[in-house]
């Protein structure tokens, strides 16, 4: 399957899941908990809010590999507080999401704003997440990881910017489901790569 098919693919499950079938957004929406057994890191699943605690990996860890995951870990909750932000304006000006997002998930979220913005739509409520490290990489010249997220919709709100008025949403769509998360470690920092929700209750 090309990078295109993936894309378009991939694009069409946000679209049923998250907004009225004309509207084309990606997966920037508020988060809940979830069951996270899917996950076989050492590191607990841990919540998000939009103002996560801020978390320097210590050299002199005794165990580095948590440090990595609690670091990308950190990295993607970052990102969601910084689209939390974008969303609440149509825009990403003014926030640090490109220190954390990169590649198809910073080009989709990107793509997505300047959707709403056309359509004089923002969103509001505060985003919340569950994640787990499932797979960590360090031995590669650039570190990787997976990660499995179980994101819940259901208090994310679209609205129109100017009456207020809530978007109509479809009502067979599915509001908590999984996310598969690609990271890279670019220098000192987690970036997250590709953000790709499935078709999958949770």
């Amino acid at each position: 399957m090309t990078r295109q098919v993936r894309r378009t693919a991939h694009r069409a499950i946000r679209v049923r899941n998250l907004v009225a079938a004309s509207m084309a957004l990606g997966a920037a929406v508020t988060v809940g908990a979830c069951d996270s057994s899917a996950g076989d890191s050492k590191v607990p699943a841990q919540k998000s809010s939009s103002a996560p605690a801020t978390y320097t990996p210590s050299a002199s860890s005794a165990d580095p590999e948590g440090v990595e995951k609690k670091a990308v870990l950190q990295a993607y909750d970052r990102m969601w507080a910084e689209q939390t932000k974008a969303y609440r304006k149509a825009d990403a000006a003014g926030t640090d999401l490109d220190t954390y997002a990169a590649a198809l998930a910073l080009s989709s979220v990107k793509s997505d704003l300047r959707d709403l913005k056309s359509k004089g739509i923002i969103a509001s409520g505060e985003p919340s997440h569950q994640v787990s490290v499932t797979q960590l990489d360090m031995a590669g010249e650039v570190p990787k990881a997976r990660l499995t997220d179980c994101l819940d919709v259901s208090r994310w709100k679209l609205i129109y910017a100017q009456s207020g008025k809530p978007v109509a949403m479809p009502t067979n769509r599915l509001t908590r489901y999984v996310n598969q998360i690609k990271a890279e470690k670019w220098g000192k920092q987690w970036k997250i790569l590709d953000v790709t929700p499935e078709q999958q209750a949770c």
